[in-house]
């Protein structure tokens, strides 16, 4: 299997190091042979603490803007939006680099035969190399049980090592001893932090020398570094926790440690497996991916690139951490572009897309964990903007679960989908999961972004409830007249969000009790006031309510598909909105869309939920050419993690989907990808499935079901479950599935 990115050379740039991870502290490692280079980063390290930034403006105004939306008068609607719907301070928190670890060697000499490899199956970062004719090694990883980094060195001969700690671009308080063998990195600007650096040696001597550590280290012996960081955000003593982190991996050993860390990393990275029955490639990841660049294919990559994103989900998202920013957890800037926060109209969601598809369902509780921070928030920007019930979120939120408008963009800024769009993760984590308990704990939550909405909608000429003022995110309409505008009310992919949001709603109710009758009446009947989706003069879907032209009709955002993917609103029983669906694709991408990395990867999914193969494997190639360095780290450019996770479940949404009750093996599978095996996917309904395909259709097939139910499955000639025939009806053969009892398929 293709688990492991391999180098013959240093990363140049910051994104061509390779990532580790727990979850909370992440590194970026160069593999520079004498001088390496670790860029070191922990979740919580944000810019400052929570702002209200509310402004007071804007419920007395919200009549006048919507007005001047409804008679087209956009160049007044947008100044009063400047004056009373931006935030106070229009700035967010955002995050910020821990510092960078330095190991130099005390030797010279011409260095050859340099390896970088980065063991996805295992989590583990290992560079060697010969330096003036003796044998280096360095092998480095991060646990997450013991919730530090390690880092072993080893030489073939007498070797001095220095460990320095610097960075955030000298923005730091002081470097200092701690001990005789410990090195303390602290900060107290904005959220206030201690990075921690033991090191220990089997034969030689270890000693902290003014701001490093000197290691002398003779023949063969191990030298070992820890590397702890607390911040304020979760203690208040972050140097003594950060400090006992490091001591306690010292007592542990680096077997013990390293042994825990592949129990822990494998026991999530084994659950899921995809071969495309490709050859061995003894070339280095960038030179395969040159191939791609140039034409050519190479189907181990692609099992790479899959593996690869499975791979920072464990690293950038486990229990307890914070959710996965625009870079997840790695990022080099005091300033990062974007400010590095979470920005909800599309990127943190994509995420996500592949948590559950791909049996890591326990790496998505971070995003629950921050909608409920964002609750309380949401629930006053909700009262005080809009005079409205519930809660709700804009286009962005930080560490702090902030809700109000981010940024003085009008493009972006006042969008009001953010909650409603989270929101639906809880419920895709329980159509996966089919866990009561978590629904009946998050279904106040999911019903509170619904009733926000109770309050907000409005009727439109037409008689439709419609979201007023909105956005369509990030892109601007010309109207009949020639006239520019982006505020807007009833764009499509509000409406299609909160069609989904409020099912959801009822469906919930509907599974575990406890509704409310009266506010479950005023959602059905909200539901069914939101507008149909319309089919524009291209044959387009169209992204407002009017058939509007784009000032960008190549634009990055492909919003009003919202409904194809993520969402299950345009499907093959809706032909005439596929047509539109694939119209509309086909346009964007004509006017030069997928430019940005998450875009081509949404591109994908869209590809596959419309059933094309080898659009699919178009744009997989293209993301892999185009956006994506050589770490294989997505480009947006700059570095935008998304469009790793957003290609990752692309790619597995070519093999295997679950939508609106119906399962279906290869329903874009790329032309090339003839035969292979797809081991332990999840689907909807509360299954994992695995499965082989020849000749381009399914052999057999394995279910696991995690609940009792019926397994309809989509399939154009009879099936053997565990040697009983089961004839297609319409196309579905129905399957009855036993929780914990394994069915056996044959095609």
């Amino acid at each position: 299997m293709n688990d492991r990115l391999y180098y013959t050379k240093p990363a140049e740039q910051w994104h061509d190091a390779l990532p580790l991870g727990n979850g909370r502290i992440g590194a970026m490692i160069y593999g520079r042979p004498l001088d390496e280079l670790i860029s070191l980063n922990e979740d919580s390290i944000w810019s400052g603490g929570f702002r209200k930034r509310e402004n007071p403006k804007a419920y007395d105004s919200l009549p006048e803007i919507r007005r001047l939306i409804r008679e087209g008068h956009t160049d007044e609607a947008h100044k009063l939006c400047e004056d009373a719907f931006y935030g106070m301070n229009d700035q967010q928190r955002h995050y910020q680099p821990a510092c960078d670890l330095h190991i130099t060697y005390g030797t010279d000499g011409e260095v050859t035969d340099l390896s970088h490899t980065l063991d996805l199956s295992q989590g583990v970062d290992e560079v060697s190399f010969i330096a003036g004719g003796t044998a280096v090694q360095r092998k480095a990883f991060i646990s997450y049980p013991a919730q530090v980094m390690a880092v072993r060195l080893l030489a073939g001969g007498d070797m001095t090592y220095r460990v320095t700690l610097d960075g955030r671009d000298d923005n730091y308080d002081s470097i200092e001893a701690y001990s005789d063998d410990t090195l303390i990195f602290r900060v107290t600007d904005g959220i206030a932090y201690t990075c921690a650096v033991t090191a220990v040696c089997d034969s030689g001597s270890v000693k902290v020398c003014g701001t490093g550590i000197e290691i002398e280290c003779e023949e063969g012996a191990f030298a070992y570094l820890y590397i702890g960081i607390q911040t304020a955000y979760r203690t208040s003593d972050h140097a003594y926790r950060a400090v006992s982190d490091v001591k306690r991996a010292v007592r542990m050993g680096y077997d013990r440690l390293y042994e825990q860390h592949i129990s822990d990393h494998s026991s999530l990275y084994d659950r899921c497996s995809l071969s495309l029955d490709s050859e061995d490639s003894s070339l280095p990841t960038d030179e395969r991916l040159d191939i791609i660049k140039n034409g050519g294919k190479d189907r181990g990559l692609y099992e790479l690139y899959f593996n690869f994103s499975r791979y920072l989900m464990i690293a950038g998202s486990r229990p307890g951490t914070l959710p996965l920013n625009l870079q997840g957890i790695w990022n080099k800037d005091m300033w990062p572009a974007w400010g590095c926060k979470y920005t909800i109209n599309i990127n943190t969601e994509m995420n996500y897309w592949g948590a559950e598809i791909t049996n890591l369902s326990e790496c998505h509780e971070p995003l629950f964990d921050h909608i409920e921070r964002m609750r309380e928030h949401g629930r006053v920007t909700a009262r005080e903007m809009y005079g409205c019930r519930g809660t709700v979120c804009h286009h962005n939120t930080d560490i702090w679960g902030d809700t109000a408008p981010q940024d003085r963009w009008l493009p972006a800024t006042l969008w009001p989908m953010g909650m409603a769009w989270l929101c639906l993760h809880i419920y895709e984590h329980f159509l996966f999961t089919q866990d009561r308990d978590f629904l009946r704990e998050k279904i106040d939550t999911m019903t509170e972004a619904a009733e926000f909405f109770l309050d907000y909608l409005i009727e439109n000429d037409e008689g439709y409830l419609v979201v007023s003022p909105s956005v369509s995110p990030e892109n601007t309409y010309i109207t009949d007249e020639g006239r520019k505008g982006t505020l807007c009310e009833g764009a499509a992919m509000d409406t299609q969000i909160l069609r989904e949001l409020f099912t959801a709603v009822i469906d919930s109710y509907r599974r575990v009790g406890g509704a409310d009758e009266a506010v479950i009446s005023r959602i059905h009947a909200a539901r069914e006031k939101l507008p149909p989706m319309k089919i524009g003069r291209y044959g387009q879907i169209c992204e407002w309510a009017k058939d509007y032209d784009e000032a960008e009709p190549g634009h990055r955002h492909i919003s009003q598909l919202f409904a194809l993917y993520p969402a299950s609103q345009i499907t093959p029983d809706t032909p005439e909105l596929m047509e539109a669906a694939r119209k509309t694709i086909e346009r964007r991408l004509s006017y030069g869309g997928g430019h940005t990395g998450w875009s081509r990867a949404w591109i994908i999914n869209m590809w596959a939920r419309l059933h094309d193969g080898e659009k699919a494997a178009e744009n997989i190639d293209a993301l892999l050419a185009k956006s994506t360095a050589i770490s294989l780290l997505d480009m947006h450019p700059p570095f935008q993690i998304d469009g790793n996770f957003g290609g990752g479940a692309g790619i597995c949404e070519t093999l295997i989907q679950s939508v609106n009750g119906i399962i279906e093996l290869l329903p874009a599978l790329p032309p090339e990808w003839t035969s292979g095996r797809l081991c332990g996917a999840r689907v909807r309904g509360g299954a994992e499935v695995s499965f082989e395909w020849a000749d381009s259709r399914p052999v057999k097939a394995q279910i696991r079901p995690v609940a009792d139910g019926i397994l309809r499955l989509r399939s154009d000639a009879a099936v053997t479950a565990d040697g009983e025939r089961k004839d297609p009806v319409d196309g579905i053969c129905s399957i009855e599935m036993e929780r914990g009892k394994i069915i056996n398929i044959i095609f």
